[in-house]
């Protein structure tokens, strides 16, 4: 007995070894949403991660079927096309769950993050139609502050939206693809993997650890017009945390020697002038940590680090570009970098 109880230990053991030694790293890469995505999943011995792409990339379709301004037939291109205020829009839960943590974060940065500025976006050329590098006339922008808003839209429990005023639009670009994140990290979690990390247009979720048994690091791009996609300003270490990044050094234009990004600011009209030119927000999940970063890039650093140390579960690093050029890091008081 005791012979077959140590064989038994013996082929228990060996099994262990096998699959702890047999750890593998599996890259899925796609594109979606206007971009591309990244996955890596550690697997083991036993589970490889057969058919996960064809899963992720029919969950993916799904979202962008629900709130991609760019298809015409997608529920918010759809929305967009009421001219009612009566109307009632019934949404998938894809639509509702995103529309729902818009409506808090639009509350909690007193309108800072606003889904209806698509009207503003497209008329900077930042947005579906060509892009145009010129200041609109102050006309036009005033005319079409008279429909921004997001408390223009009501969110039922139904699951339907009503417009309060037939000229408000949707872009929910800010925290759409944190919410693909998100949902694919779910998915490859109900297929039985732990360490992975999910990236969508610079967008992070990190589960678990690395094949090393490290944590997952990230890089912040260098916040500056040019520089290369690869260059890293600062790293971040994640642990099940979501990363998210929004900036102005990418899309902008220039005028009269000054730089007119597309992060626009909801009550002016006009592209932020507070001097960020970049955020980045850990939080639990990546479409909180997406609006968020979008948000605190109009806010400003002072506002938006004290909207941050109100919240539970949430950090930032921002970055200013001062008068001569220098840049300077505000950090919020958990944000850690690894340099």
């Amino acid at each position: 007995m005791k012979k077959q109880t140590e064989i038994a230990v013996f082929i228990l053991f060996t099994v262990l070894l096998m699959a702890g030694c047999g750890k593998e790293e599996v890259l899925i890469s796609g594109r979606t949403m206007g971009t591309t995505y990244h996955i890596k999943i550690v697997t083991g011995y036993f589970k490889k991660g057969a058919g996960l792409k064809e899963k992720i990339d029919r969950r993916l379709g799904e979202i962008n079927r629900s709130m991609s301004t760019y298809m015409k037939e997608s529920e918010i291109s759809r929305f967009n096309a009421v001219k009612s205020t009566g109307e009632k829009f019934y949404i998938s839960d894809d639509f509702f769950q995103v529309m729902t943590i818009a409506k808090s974060l639009h509350e909690v940065t007193r309108g800072a993050w606003d889904g209806t500025v698509k009207p503003l976006i497209n008329l900077w050329g930042f947005g579906n139609s060509e892009k145009r590098e010129r200041i609109p006339e102050k006309e036009q922008i005033k005319s079409l502050l008279a429909n921004i808003g997001f408390y223009n839209i009501e969110i039922s429990e139904e699951k339907y939206l009503r417009k309060k005023n037939a000229f408000i639009s949707l872009d929910l670009a800010s925290v759409a693809k944190g919410y693909g994140v998100d949902q694919v990290a779910e998915l490859i979690e109900e297929n039985g993997f732990e360490d992975f990390l999910v990236e969508i247009g610079g967008e992070v979720f990190a589960s678990g650890l690395r094949k090393d048994g490290g944590n997952w690091r990230v890089g912040i791009n260098t916040p500056r017009p040019g520089a290369a996609y690869d260059a890293v300003y600062k790293a971040v270490s994640l642990h099940n945390r979501a990363f998210a990044t929004s900036g102005d050094y990418r899309n902008f234009f220039e005028a009269g020697g000054r730089r007119y990004s597309h992060i626009l600011d909801p009550v002016t009209g006009y592209p932020v002038t507070n001097g960020v030119v970049s955020v980045s927000v850990i939080a639990d999940n990546c479409t909180l940590a997406d609006g968020l970063a979008t948000a605190v890039m109009v806010m400003g650093h002072e506002k938006g680090l004290e909207l941050v140390s109100r919240l539970r579960d949430a950090e930032c690093l921002i970055v200013v570009q001062e008068e001569d050029g220098s840049l300077t890091d505000y950090y919020s008081e958990g944000f850690e970098t690894g340099g």
